[in-house]
């Protein structure tokens, strides 16, 4: 993988760290497991872990290591748990460890209980066995939640293809998650976009930029993360605060109105997951929204988690 500029990161599918990192993990892979499930089986398993009474889940400070669907990962949590207010559930960007979310994290603990996660092939945690999905992405958070949020409602906050998955992961789990806050969020048909922003006649930085958006889709990341181009689909009336970055592609002038313009409707298209979504440009920002500018992070995030408790 070339060692791109931090243009890449923004609309690589698991933008997060950009291309640089992808393929640099050298932790091997585990024997292989039980195959994947589904979606529907994921929920079950949430619904089931609720009615078997895991209540606020488990209540410890600093970073451990939990069993997952046969996987170790990585998870670390702050702040006290406090009645009515959902626990706030941090997702880093792809080729990033909860390690990008710390100084967020640490602020946000002062006023509310927050928890943060490696998913496989990322930080500390397992390398996947095989090629995931967001059914398998899916799966591990449910997983991660029954452990640490038990049956407490949750606020997820995503980065980059943290929001991405968050999103997705909302409309299945409309009786666990109250809330989401999306930080320039990997948009939602990234692989259509980007071969339409730069056509086949490209060259240079912005065919490799291109081909290489397109192959990290297809799954040529540390988490071999396969992300389709899919609809939006309604995750109720919750709060969503959609937060999408002020200047990222100046360094491709020739097609950088058009990835702008890309970025701009994708972001708008999450809009989709609720009637109460808001969507706003943080000033002076790059993609590292919550690096850039904390302080329109923790403000998005503490407001959605008002609202969810609002309305819990």
């Amino acid at each position: 993988m070339l060692k791109t500029t931090a243009v890449a990161a923004t609309f690589c599918a698991v933008a997060g760290a950009g291309i640089v990192g992808y393929g640099e993990t050298t932790a091997q892979a585990a024997q292989a497991q039980t195959p994947t499930q589904s979606q529907a089986q994921a929920q079950s398993a949430s619904s089931t872990a609720a009615r078997h009474g895991h209540g606020d889940g488990h209540s410890f400070s600093g970073t451990k290591k939990i069993r997952v669907g046969g996987y170790s990962v990585n998870v670390s949590c702050s702040g006290r748990s406090t009645a009515r207010k959902p626990v706030v559930v941090l997702m880093a960007g792809g080729g990033d460890g909860l390690d990008t979310m710390a100084g967020l994290q640490k602020t946000l603990s002062k006023k509310v209980r927050v928890c943060s996660y490696d998913r496989l092939g990322e930080g500390e945690s397992d390398q996947p066995h095989g090629t995931q999905t967001i059914d398998d992405s899916s799966r591990i958070l449910t997983g991660v939640l029954d452990r640490v949020t038990g049956d407490r409602p949750v606020v997820l906050a995503g980065h980059s293809l943290g929001g991405l998955i968050a999103a997705r992961y909302a409309p299945d789990h409309r009786d666990r998650v109250k809330g989401l806050v999306l930080m320039d969020a990997t948009i939602p048909a990234l692989t259509a976009g980007v071969s339409k922003a730069i056509p086949d006649s490209a060259t240079g930085m912005a065919a490799e930029l291109r081909d290489q958006t397109i192959a990290v889709n297809e799954g040529q990341n540390p988490e071999k993360f396969v992300i389709a181009d899919a609809k939006v689909r309604s995750a109720g009336n919750i709060p969503v605060q959609i937060i999408r970055h002020e200047s990222q592609y100046a360094e491709v002038p020739d097609y950088g109105p058009a990835l702008e313009e890309m970025w701009a409707e994708g972001q708008e298209q999450w809009r989709a997951l609720s009637g109460r979504s808001r969507i706003s440009v943080a000033a002076g920002s790059g993609h590292y929204i919550h690096v850039d500018r904390p302080d329109i992070a923790v403000k998005a995030i503490q407001r959605v988690t008002a609202q969810a408790t609002a309305h819990s």
